[in-house]
């Protein structure tokens, strides 16, 4: 198994994943590697990646488009890379967001600039996925728990950070600790069993690297959880990396995860073919069993950490988090991000976080309906302060802005009904706290 990808569209391309997390990217890109296909993160995003991405599109698109393109155009003016030898990761969307119009704009902007031979690799349910080639099932595989891995670090990062009393510490642990994991993941050739353990082994390695951070737990902070656009609220360079801010000024972050979505699109897939009569159908076998091993893959993985994320659990079930919305977006006519930024808020108000910070680019369309909810969410939720950030890649100055939403937080945190369970210092012993 791996290593031979001679007969894949992919072969002798390299392909390049614009970046959301820096754990995922790099987790991501190790998994396809594991299958024999060459591949890599995008360069870090810069003033360049805006100017380029502004010059070739109309202002209208939103900015994680304009990142993405922006990169891409980086690797191909300066010639770091054949458009004949260039794949770019773009997963396919249906419904009104304009990511699924990320593609096809690309695709036309590349062919007026004579780039024309760059691939885009649109991996979807419908067509098997066929386009990574015949190991396509040992990379979905692979993938799935690479993704879940560079989240758990993500969040573990996370959870530290705030705490560290040598600056710098934990951003080095993760750096450690992805690397670790990145090459447990690549290995080629091996079975499932093997492939799990490895990375199971790895995993704990990078929990000890980050016991090695000297942190103070003595006094919580309080807890801002952050939902919203998936790439806006993960990629550090187009939030201008608003969590290292809410940190700066004394708060904790907990952040919505890639593999969030992956959950959601499950259960959107459940939905739908239920919808059209297929509840008994080898297609509905499928999915179920997809969603039985991705579990038991990520319990696997999530074990790993006993009880570092005691009082930080995520919910067993998306669907918990859809129903939540329910009382302001009916979940069978409201799709997408907006659905889970206004559930994941009550599900983390019942977790007892002390506020919500919504991301957004500008004008997307989740954000604005779901700020349109959110002072109904406020109120049902004991005035819980809820700030929408929309950013447009001008890089204004937000540190009065976040001053204030930190100043309601603490407000909040001393007079909140619900309160949180503390896990106690990074890999110890949990203990129940305000």
């Amino acid at each position: 198994m791996g290593g031979d990808v001679s007969g894949s569209p992919l072969s002798g391309r390299t392909v390049f994943f614009p970046p959301m997390t820096e754990a995922g990217v790099r987790t991501i890109s190790a998994a396809f590697r594991s299958v024999g296909i060459d591949a890599r993160p995008m360069p870090p995003s810069d003033e360049e990646t805006l100017l380029l991405g502004g010059r070739f599109s109309s202002g209208e698109e939103c900015l994680p488009q304009k990142v993405t393109l922006g990169d891409t155009l980086k690797l191909l003016v300066h010639g770091d890379v054949a458009p004949e030898k260039m794949a770019l990761f773009m997963p396919a969307s249906n419904g009104p967001c304009r990511f699924g119009q990320y593609g096809p704009y690309m695709k036309m902007v590349f062919e007026e600039m004579g780039y024309g031979d760059v691939m885009f690799v649109s991996p979807t349910c419908a067509d098997g996925y066929s386009g990574v080639g015949e190991h396509a099932d040992e990379l979905l595989r692979t993938a799935w728990r690479a993704m879940v891995g560079g989240d758990l670090l993500q969040k573990i990062l996370l959870r530290v950070r705030p705490y560290e009393t040598e600056k710098g510490a934990a951003d080095a642990a993760l750096n450690d600790a992805v690397g670790i994991l990145c090459r447990a993941v690549e290995v080629p050739g091996e079975k499932q069993g093997e492939k799990l353990a490895r990375i199971v082994a790895a995993l704990r390695q990078g929990r000890k690297r980050f016991q090695s951070v000297p942190t103070d737990f003595s006094s919580p902070r309080p807890l801002v959880g952050v939902v919203g656009e998936i790439f806006c609220r993960l990629n550090t360079f187009s939030n201008e990396d608003v969590v290292r801010k809410v940190e700066e000024a004394g708060g904790e972050c907990w952040i919505s995860d890639v593999t969030e979505w992956v959950w959601y699109t499950n259960a959107d897939h459940h939905r739908e073919l239920k919808r059209y009569g297929k509840t008994l159908s080898m297609e509905m076998l499928g999915a179920k069993l997809k969603w039985h091993f991705q579990r038991k893959d990520e319990h696997a993985l999530l074990e790993v950490f006993e009880g570092d994320f005691r009082g930080y659990e995520e919910p067993h079930d998306i669907r918990e988090v859809m129903e939540l919305a329910r009382p302001y977006l009916v979940p069978e006519g409201t799709l997408g991000e907006m659905l889970l930024s206004v559930g994941k808020s009550v599900y983390l108000h019942r977790k007892g976080v002390d506020g919500i910070l919504d991301i957004n680019p500008f004008t997307c369309m989740n954000g604005i309906v779901s700020e349109a909810v959110y002072p109904r969410v406020s109120r049902d939720c004991d005035d819980l302060p809820v700030r929408v950030l929309y950013f447009d890649g001008t890089h204004a100055d937000r540190r009065y802005e976040l001053e204030i939403f930190m100043e309601l937080v603490r407000e909040y945190s001393c007079r909140k009904r619900i309160r949180r369970i503390l896990p106690g210092d990074f890999g110890a012993a949990g203990s129940a706290g305000a």
